[in-house]
């Protein structure tokens, strides 16, 4: 089995489609008018941004998915840059690699795990 849908609940289906396509800028949207719904494409694996409701609310509940990354510290950065605020981490795990977990405005955490390279200012 491979990982085919992440679904990601918000309280608003517009304002959280809009942030994870600025948080996620390599993901292609494509709209499916059968449904009015639109998901973002990210490497083979869709992002659906879905309305939170009674049964899935938004929030830090269980389960986080981790992606890769090149530099650990580049991702942070640029999360915070689009409103994203570190929540755990980062910490070493194996083979040279860091995590962490990134929380979005809506209160889902977003897993990141890739190598710790500091850049420096020159």
């Amino acid at each position: 089995m491979t990982p085919s849908a992440v679904l990601v609940h918000v309280p608003d289906v517009a304002k959280g489609l809009e942030w994870y396509k600025q948080a996620f800028p390599d993901a292609v949207p494509i709209y499916l008018p059968e449904f009015d719904f639109t998901v973002l494409n990210l490497h083979g694996v869709y992002l659906e941004i879905v309305q939170a409701d009674e049964k899935v609310g938004s929030g830090k509940n269980g389960t986080v998915i981790y992606w890769s990354v090149e530099n650990l510290s580049v991702a942070i950065a640029h999360f915070d840059s689009k409103g994203g605020q570190l929540y755990r981490g980062p910490m070493d795990i194996e083979n040279g690699l860091s995590m962490c977990q990134v929380e979005d405005p809506f209160g889902n955490l977003i897993g990141l795990r890739g190598p710790n390279t500091f850049q420096e200012n020159k």
